[in-house]
Order: C-alpha cells, then sequence, then structure tokens
C-alpha cells in the first residue's frame, strides 16, 4: 500500500507541488494534503489514481521489508 512518505518522497523527485499531483491524478489538492499529512484515510482507488499518477512521471514504487520510491531511469 501506497504510504504518505513515498507519496512526499515521489514528489520531491519529480520536483512537483501538490497542486501539480493533484492535476495528473485528479485528485483535489486539499486531499493529497490530507493524504500526505495522515490526516486522511484514503480509499483504495484514490491511492491508485495518485500512484498512477506518479509512475506515469518515472517514479517506481518499491514494497518489501523498507518500502520505497525511485525514478526509473529514462530508456
Amino acid at each position: 500500500m501506497l504510504t504518505p512518505a513515498q507519496i512526499r518522497a515521489a514528489r520531491a523527485m519529480l520536483d512537483i507541488t501538490q497542486a501539480e499531483l493533484a492535476a495528473a491524478s485528479g485528485i483535489s489538492k486539499t486531499g493529497i494534503n490530507n493524504i500526505e499529512r495522515g490526516a486522511a484515510d484514503p480509499k483504495a482507488s484514490t491511492l491508485a489514481s495518485i500512484q498512477a499518477a506518479l509512475e506515469k512521471s518515472g517514479i517506481e514504487f518499491l514494497d518489501g521489508d523498507a518500502p520505497g520510491v525511485r525514478h526509473r531511469p529514462s530508456t
């Protein structure tokens, strides 16, 4: 499952704002902010929209013992 820390890290890697992620994912800026702060319990579909938007921009989410993110190298 996507974590608030992963979302923040992915945005930092892409150097995008919450507003830009909101536009790309179809989620409100307030919603993104609440999720990143841990103040919301988002639906799976909301997290999927955020994840899809970030992956489209080149982010890869890592699972396992220590979930994380990385920027996929361009091919």
